[in-house]
């Protein structure tokens, strides 16, 4: 048996800055993962898939080049093999990196091998057993599984194992409409599969407002993504054959992007006294205690976010109470994610549903990138700026932001919230020509009532 003052699961995004931050405070800490440092985010999700949209973005340029006055002086080709390669490399960049951090950390010890809690203080690895007062759960997420007929023997491809691929589906067929599959549809779409999306709702982007999801499909139909709506799945079969409620698509591949569920299944929640909900997720208080003592849940397994900067807040959250003496909560974050498509939606706050379901009077704002200048003069028009306003506080409630930059614009818009000024602050703000930044002093200068502004 071996004692620490702090035990760490998992080594996503919250998990590894803690480690280090109690070791730097003079705690002996122990980390333990089971696979890959870096958890989702550096080996399967943000990093790598970015990697992917950007040589994705390169081969659409380079398609359309002639629209920018441009010839390339023949047809466009994309060779898997070295996409592949490139996204490998970033990716071992940042875990070696992140690898080589916790173990240069004087008063870190990596135990490698799988973890499973014996009692609220107690971890077994391998044929070690680690006590700690203080246990922290990173155990991040998977993609999951539904119990669809046929689902398990058609082996289908999912956001992990396309990590792998590197040749070009030729005809891919995805399953489900969010924000991963609708990334995986354009990328593949553009470096040349044949693409059909299958989704059981009537909409892409369910959780966005129907006009952020009917944009992004025309957007999408106009690369030629095949969109099915409304097709509840009945049945799969191999090598890629989907049932659908209307009708039967065929593919060569399938990707199932059906959402996602938390890595607690093998942890042995029950015996250290830590409850779960129906779906796995680790029940936490507003400060990311566990129902056991001492014991922590950071990151996509306790529920309250399934983001990287979500499950760094949480680090931020734990260790500012922790050793700072700090009251912070996960009740003071405010909403906030962006979904890489190109062009990219940035989403802060409120959505104009929410919105309308709160019976709170707001103001609204929407501006259409083509009276953007620096959309129109990098010849990048598609999407809309759109902010909501609180109309007694004057508060921004909240902006979806689909164009060209947006997920870097809706950050103005996010600081402004969190320093909770008036809409006024940025509204009588001078930005910066020519800048897509620029328009968002100008849309919350033409705010209307949001019965009025829907109907402009």
């Amino acid at each position: 048996m071996t004692h620490y003052d702090a035990i760490v699961i998992g080594t996503g995004q919250a998990g590894p800055s803690l480690a280090v931050r109690l070791a730097e405070a003079g705690r002996k800490v122990a980390v333990i993962e089971r696979k890959r440092f870096g958890g989702t985010c550096v080996n399967t999700g943000c990093i790598p898939t970015k990697a992917l949209v950007a040589s994705a973005r390169a081969a659409w340029v380079a398609r359309n080049a002639a629209a920018w006055g441009v010839e390339t002086g023949g047809p466009v080709r994309v060779d898997m093999r070295k996409v592949k390669a490139r996204k490998d490399g970033i990716v071992g960049q940042f875990r070696q990196g992140l690898s080589d951090r916790l173990r240069n950390t004087p008063g870190c010890d990596i135990h490698l091998g799988h973890a499973r809690l014996e009692g609220p203080h107690s971890v077994r690895v391998n044929e070690r057993r680690l006590e700690a007062p203080l246990i922290f759960l990173n155990v991040g997420g998977r993609a999951a599984a539904p119990p669809i007929p046929g689902l398990d023997s058609a082996v289908p491809l999912n956001n992990s194992s396309m990590m792998e691929v590197d040749f070009l589906p030729e005809r891919l067929i995805i399953l489900g409409g969010g924000y991963i599959a609708c990334e995986f549809a354009q990328m593949y779409r553009r470096f040349g599969s044949e693409v059909t999306i299958v989704e059981r709702d009537s909409r892409l982007l369910s959780r966005e407002d129907p006009d952020v999801s009917d944009a992004v499909r025309e957007m999408f139909e106009a690369e030629g993504i095949r969109v099915l709506t409304g097709a509840g799945i009945r049945r799969v079969s191999r090598p890629a054959v989907v049932e659908t409620s209307t009708g039967t698509v065929s593919g060569s591949h399938l990707l199932a992007a059906l959402g996602r569920v938390p890595n607690t299944h093998d942890l042995g929640l029950e015996t250290a006294g830590i409850e779960a909900d129906s779906q796995g997720f680790i029940k936490v208080d507003d400060r990311l205690r566990t129902t056991a003592p001492g014991v922590y849940a950071l990151g996509e397994c306790n529920g309250h976010g399934a983001f990287t900067h979500t499950a760094y807040n949480d680090y931020e959250i734990a260790a500012a109470n922790l050793l700072d003496g700090e009251n912070r909560r996960i009740s003071d974050r405010i909403p906030a994610y962006a979904i890489y498509t190109d062009p990219p939606l940035g989403r802060a706050g409120m959505t104009e549903t929410q919105a309308r379901a709160s019976g709170r009077p707001v103001l609204m704002a929407k501006w259409p990138m083509t009276r953007v200048g620096r959309a129109v003069e990098k010849g990048e028009t598609r999407g809309f700026l759109k902010l909501l306003v609180d109309a007694e506080t004057g508060m921004i409630a909240g902006a979806s932001l689909l164009g060209v930059e947006c997920d870097e614009v809706v950050h103005s818009i996010l600081d402004v919230m969190y320093a909770r000024a008036p809409y006024t602050a940025i509204s009588r703000a001078m930005h910066i020509h020519p800048t897509v930044s620029e328009l968002i002093p100008t849309a919350l200068q033409n705010l209307k009532p949001l019965e009025v502004a829907a109907t402009r």
